[in-house]
């Protein structure tokens, strides 16, 4: 059985635009939506769409809300999946059987745009060096930080971007959480990812799968709260990790044997 986690706030028009398919009556999947304190009526919709719907009174950050859902949660196989992404729900099956042969790894679909185009939801190590030059410079970093998945490759990545994370359950059981609290908003999906490679499990991306991320981030333009909450997060993330400073906390030694195959 699929969990389909989803974290929304003001979510409305993305889930009745992404989230058509009828959740409620499928008995291999389960829709869990923990929602942020709306204020508009993403909660009405959500459950009009079959969702189990989970109404936070505050607004508790991604981290937590994601954690949340997980412990309502009764699948053996997990996704965590935003708003603005459109299910493939056919795709599920086959990402059950990776995931069955495949029991300690995170997963991604290779995410497209709207126009069809690849979307880099597999990333290189965070440094902050290249972290900088992808916002200000995304060309001089494309080849090693922003990574896309071939039809028929599997890519190993360093982190995928939390728009879609999967794995099985027993896997982010040994993640404890599975997402980190400490981070309300941004830097969590490098944070799991990292973790997670800490205990050998690798994180890949499906070039066969390929699901629609609309991607109406934030912090693409200039609004306060957003680059404050990124700032806070970048801080604590870089506390953790400080030789992501300069370079890798990872010695080669430590990162061999991790190939999914």
């Amino acid at each position: 059985m699929w969990s389909l986690i989803t974290v929304t706030y003001n979510s409305s028009d993305a889930i009745k635009k992404h989230w058509a398919g009828d959740f409620g009556n499928r008995s291999d999947v389960e829709w869990i939506v923990v929602d942020n304190a709306s204020t508009d009526d993403t909660v009405e919709v959500a459950k009009s769409l079959g969702a189990k719907v989970v109404a936070n009174r505050v607004n508790q950050g991604f981290s937590a809300a994601n954690n949340l859902g997980y412990r309502e949660s009764r699948g053996t196989h997990v996704a965590f999946v935003n708003p603005d992404v459109e299910i493939m729900v056919e795709d599920l099956a086959r990402m059950a059987e990776f995931l069955d042969g495949h029991p300690r790894v995170l997963a991604a679909p290779q995410l497209v745009n709207m126009d069809s185009s690849l979307q880099p939801n597999g990333r290189g190590w965070p440094f902050l060096t290249d972290k900088i030059l992808h916002r200000v410079l995304p060309r001089a970093v494309a080849s090693r930080y922003r990574l896309y998945a071939k039809p028929g490759e599997l890519r190993q990545v360093v982190w995928a971007t939390g728009a879609v994370v999967l794995g099985q359950r027993s896997t982010f059981d040994e993640l404890h959480g599975p997402w980190d609290d400490h981070f309300f908003l941004y830097y969590e999906d490098s944070d799991v990812c990292l973790r997670a490679r800490a205990k050998g499990i690798p994180t890949v991306v499906l070039g066969d799968v390929r699901w629609v991320h609309e991607w109406a981030r934030e912090t693409t333009g200039f609004r306060f709260l957003p680059w404050k909450r990124e700032f806070t997060s970048m801080v604590k993330f870089y506390a953790r990790y400080p030789r992501l400073v300069f370079t890798s906390p990872w010695p080669e030694a430590r990162r061999r044997g991790m190939a999914v195959r």
